[in-house]
């Protein structure tokens, strides 16, 4: 199958896991323990009917919006994820590229494998940095003075990872750090040498933005890995989140938020917005799906936080959905990833496409022509 025959997010994860070897596909694609936070993110949606307003003139459906200060093409926009160059080549810029083209706005991860100036000199379309707060408060104050040099447009602090997920897919695949692969597993990465070469041909593998760091503080043998673990401080606490808003002084993102309570409160120590999020459920599993608590969150925060659902997005009335119960965007992931390890910046922009027109044809069939037409009257809870 070729990506212009890819018509749904599930057909470029069947590429995918045809082209990746099985513990980088798994990276990709596993959760934590029994995978349940995993499943349920999508299935969720499903819980949700919506409800469509008849002869409504839509001869004009514009899905403009405006999130952390930054105008995007439609209510969606591309999570930071970590080790992209594992997927394909061109990494973050391939998936930058792609979201430019689209007029949306692409997170970079701490941990992924462009620099963060690199990429501000790639494209010139709103980025967000997402980072966390490390013991080495000199490595989080030089990342957020280097967003602010390479002209950012907002800043995203991950609060769910202080502990390490149980990732049992990637324990079983040896995609672990250091990695202990079996010999089923090398035996899956020997049998695609067109990745191996894409690999070899990308160069070096490594988080480019912390690295550097590794070398000052650790010596030259030291694991990035092992430093960034280390790194994190379970003594966390709001005001560590409040150092961070302030010193940023722009949009902040607190990502990892399923709480009503949660939300109040990074309200209240400067967050501009909250990505409900689970981590794609590869942290605590059990935890409810981002989609189920927005309109509890909607409620404890009105109209003071901007409301992101990160988790679960596979269709555009998925999306559709989140806006209804009270949602200002969603964020995807795992799709773009999917599209990335398919097709490179290709695989992505046709990602990117599919769900663009799923979301404006469905905004099209509810009677809506704006972001700000959909709202709870079309959507109910399936009883």
């Amino acid at each position: 199958m070729s990506i212009e025959r890819c018509f749904n997010v599930r057909d470029f994860r069947r590429i995918a896991k045809r082209k990746l070897p099985a513990p980088i596909f798994h990276y990709i694609d596993g959760g934590s323990d029994d995978e349940w936070s995993l499943a349920n993110n999508s299935s969720a949606f499903q819980k949700y009917e919506l409800l469509p307003r008849a002869l409504v003139d839509i001869s004009n459906v514009d899905l403009k919006t405006k999130l952390l200060g930054c105008e995007m093409s439609l209510p969606i926009f591309l999570s930071p994820t970590g080790g992209t160059q594992l997927f394909h080549p061109d990494k973050e810029l391939a998936v930058a590229r792609a979201a430019e083209r689209e007029g949306l706005l692409y997170g970079l991860s701490t941990v992924g494998t462009t620099k963060l100036e690199d990429l501000a000199a790639e494209t010139q379309s709103p980025k967000m940095f997402q980072l966390y707060i490390f013991k080495d408060r000199g490595l989080t104050e030089e990342l957020i003075e280097r967003c602010k040099a390479a002209k950012y447009q907002a800043l995203c602090l991950t609060v769910d990872t202080i502990v390490g997920g149980n990732r049992e897919r990637d324990l079983v695949t040896g995609m672990s750090i250091p990695p202990k692969f079996t010999l089923q597993s090398l035996m899956s990465i020997a049998a695609r040498p067109g990745w191996i070469w894409k690999t070899v041909r990308g160069g070096k593998i490594d988080t480019v933005n912390i690295s550097h760091r590794v070398d000052a503080v650790k010596g030259k043998d030291a694991s990035v890995a092992k430093h960034i673990d280390e790194q994190f401080d379970r003594t966390l606490t709001w005001e560590d989140a409040r150092w961070m808003a302030k010193k940023w002084g722009g949009p902040f993102v607190i990502k990892g938020i399923l709480t009503p309570e949660d939300a109040v409160l990074a309200r209240d120590i400067g967050a501009t917005a909250v990505m409900l999020s689970n981590h794609g459920g590869r942290q605590l599993d059990s935890t409810p799906a981002p989609i189920d608590m927005v309109a509890k969150v909607r409620e404890a925060v009105g109209d003071s936080l901007e409301i992101i659902v990160d988790g679960g997005i596979r269709r555009g009335t998925d999306v559709l959905k989140a806006l209804a119960l009270g949602a200002d965007a969603c964020s995807i992931g795992r799709p773009y990833l999917y599209g990335l390890a398919a097709g490179g910046e290709a695989g992505v922009a046709r990602t990117l496409h599919l769900l663009r027109a799923e979301i404006e044809r469905g905004a099209a069939m509810m009677g809506c022509r704006t972001v700000g037409e959909i709202t709870s009257d079309h959507i109910q809870r399936k009883l």
